[in-house]
């Protein structure tokens, strides 16, 4: 029978802090020109993504990079698989620069990177990172021969590499001798954790080579991507405790809409809160019509959530119940949340500090003015059946009251005010 002892609300202490916990590795430099990303260590977790055209057509990527690194990516990886995207990356990196756009490129190379690192320097040198799947490096004689040479790029250029091991394109060769290792095993492991050793061994076997061949360890990234939640976490939690090298996470195939935005965030919020990882990539495939850039979206949103970092002003908004049948405070919600974020490329120089500001749209009188009192700004709106007046709270005092027709435009141009009034006063004084 279950114990069905009361429990006692009495404190024994005070209760911990919600907090991330710290991180322990190495801080890696990813550069170009004056930019200078630090990856690791004590420095911010950064957000990476990556193209989806044709890196051939030089314009056409360009803008993509542009429109991700204006979106909050901080790093941006494009593909290099063929003689004429290695020849197009300088001139991506050209259009770039000539933009005002100084973004780190990363190179994404698989099977032939040896040569294409090799016969086109302006390729490497115009990237700021490769990254190297070693399960696609070659086979048997010629896996450590065509590792070096990519290596010995790096070296020659000073530039950090990423170790990136996929489970859809693992070494089979590690896995097989793994697999029959655990069979002779007393008791064998089950085939999936030898797949994580697999993953692990493979990354940290090849950041070793690196290192042996002259790689300093903090330039040495690593990633052992899998399309599980658990699956991450499980091998994840294994690879910190086993190496400092910083740790660039995301799953691989998170998938559409919903389930990837869901699953990167269990996955990487749980591996971020225990101090897990410097790096993400929320690997989103677009629907049809929707931008790139959501996908940066949602990595700003996982870290923001978790207090890690701001990028944007938040806006707290309830979901609605039958208080609130009026769509009017969803539509001012969207409006002011789409404003803020489209205002950010250019609030960000104009205005430092901004992206810390906590805006409420709240719908009715239960919870509104509360919320709004807690918000730097904020406004409730009236519920079904209440007075159309909508008192405006600033900096938790109530400032005045909107009615009328005219209340999201007003509420907006508020908004403007108080930015300009309170962030803008710190751009005269400095």
């Amino acid at each position: 029978m279950a114990d069905m002892t009361p429990c006692s609300s009495a404190a024994a202490g005070p209760i911990p802090l919600g907090e991330p916990a710290a991180r322990r590795s190495l801080q890696a430099r990813v550069v170009w020109g004056s930019r200078v990303v630090t990856v690791g260590g004590d420095a911010p977790v950064r957000v990476q993504s990556m193209t989806n055209t044709d890196t051939v057509d030089v314009i056409g990527t360009a803008i993509q990079v542009k429109e991700l690194a204006l979106a909050g990516s901080e790093l941006v990886r494009i593909t290099v698989n063929t003689p004429e995207a290695a020849q197009a990356v300088p001139a991506i990196r050209e259009q770039l620069d000539r933009m005002g756009i100084d973004v780190p490129l990363i190179g994404d190379f698989h099977y032939n990177g040896h040569t294409l690192l090799t016969q086109y320097p302006e390729c490497a040198a115009a990237l700021s990172k490769y990254r190297i799947n070693p399960g696609n490096v070659g086979k048997g004689d010629k896996r450590d021969r065509q590792f070096g040479m990519m290596v010995e790029a790096a070296l020659r250029h000073d530039k950090p590499v990423r170790i990136g091991v996929n489970w859809g394109s693992l070494d089979q060769e590690l896995l097989a001798r793994l697999m029959d290792e655990n069979h002779a095993r007393a008791e064998p492991w089950e085939a999936r954790q030898v797949m994580y050793e697999a993953l692990i061994q493979s990354a940290l076997d090849s950041a070793g080579y690196a290192v042996e061949l002259g790689m300093d360890p903090a330039q040495v990234l690593i990633s052992c991507k899998v399309s599980g939640v658990q699956d991450l976490i499980a091998v994840y939690q294994a690879l910190a405790q086993r190496c400092r090298y910083p740790l660039h996470l995301g799953l691989t195939e998170a998938g559409m809409g919903t389930k990837g935005t869901v699953a990167s965030a269990a996955a990487l919020a749980v591996l971020l809160q225990q101090g897990i990882g410097d790096t993400i990539r929320v690997s989103l495939t677009p629907q049809p019509g929707e931008a790139r850039t959501q996908e940066v979206v949602v990595a700003l949103e996982i870290l923001q959530a978790l207090g890690l970092r701001t990028f944007v002003p938040s806006v707290t908004a309830c979901p609605g119940c039958g208080r609130t049948t009026s769509t009017t405070f969803q539509e001012l919600a969207k409006q002011i949340d789409d404003y803020l974020r489209a205002q950010m490329p250019v609030w960000r120089a104009k205005y430092p500090g901004v992206e810390a500001m906590k805006v409420a749209v709240m719908g009715c009188i239960v919870n509104g003015p509360g919320e709004s009192k807690h918000a730097d700004i904020g406004i409730s709106l009236p519920g079904t059946g209440e007075a159309p007046a909508a008192p405006v709270f600033i900096d938790g005092e109530k400032a005045l009251t909107l009615r009328g027709e005219g209340i999201a435009t007003e509420f907006q141009a508020i908004v403007d005010r108080y930015i300009e009034r309170r962030f803008g006063a710190g751009v005269a004084k400095a």
